[in-house]
């Protein structure tokens, strides 16, 4: 039986995720030396923080699943002083190119204790930091949320994916996870699973409830000798 690997990174800001980049940028491959692993999900160039890398196949895929909504959690920092109703904008979710963002966390937060970026951000007023959660992971697509409030974001870091956190990791640096962890990974997906379905199934009683119970049957077949041939 095959073993997997499950590798938590720490991407630093400037840093494809993937292990080849046409732009020159640095690349995974600079700070992973794992053959055949691959992230789940991205972050952006500009973007810090917490990435799962593994050559598990069938769990990658469920955990980057569209339709899965699995929690990720980032600390934001933005430019300018977040009101009640900017909060409860991001909250409720904003229009994005045109579609609405799922209802996410959103909270104000004292600066976090982060180490210094590369690139030191350089702001013209005022800051706040935030702590989101999101449950999809469309392209920047944080960035374009704040932006749409007029709250640019000036830092992003993601310290958590499901029941995974950044923890001490450093940026640049890498470990494997524990077996416990990854039966705990494996434990959350498969509950996630299991609600996922449960409420398909509540959505289709539902559904019965409001027509009466159950399935309205279809037009009944008259028996034959009796005014004509049954319908099928």
């Amino acid at each position: 039986m095959k073993e997997y690997r499950y590798i938590l990174f720490n991407k630093p800001y400037g840093v494809v995720t993937a292990f080849t980049d046409s732009e020159g940028h640095a690349t995974l491959k600079e700070y992973i030396p794992v053959p055949g692993v691959y992230p789940a999900g991205r972050l952006d160039l500009d973007s810090e923080g917490l990435l799962l890398l593994s050559d598990d196949g069938p769990l990658m895929h469920a955990l980057t699943d569209p339709q899965s909504a699995h929690p990720k959690t980032y600390l934001v920092q933005v430019e300018g002083e977040v009101s009640e109703a900017a909060l409860a904008q991001l909250t409720a979710g904003v229009v994005v190119k045109g579609v609405r963002t799922r209802r996410c966390q959103a909270l104000v937060i004292p600066p976090p204790e982060l180490p210094e970026r590369a690139k030191p951000v350089t702001p013209h007023g005022p800051t706040t930091w935030l702590r989101v959660v999101l449950t999809e992971g469309r392209k920047r697509q944080i960035r374009h949320m704040t932006a749409a409030v007029g709250l640019p974001t000036l830092r992003l870091v993601r310290v958590a994916i499901g029941p995974l956190h950044l923890g001490e990791l450093k940026p640049g640096e890498w470990r494997a996870l524990s077996p416990a962890e990854v039966e705990a990974l494996r434990l959350w997906l498969r509950s996630k699973a299991g609600r996922k379905t449960a409420k398909s199934e509540d959505n289709v009683r539902g559904s019965r409830y409001q027509s009466g119970g159950r399935q309205s049957p279809g037009p009944r077949s008259r028996p034959s000798g009796a005014g004509g041939r049954g319908r099928k």
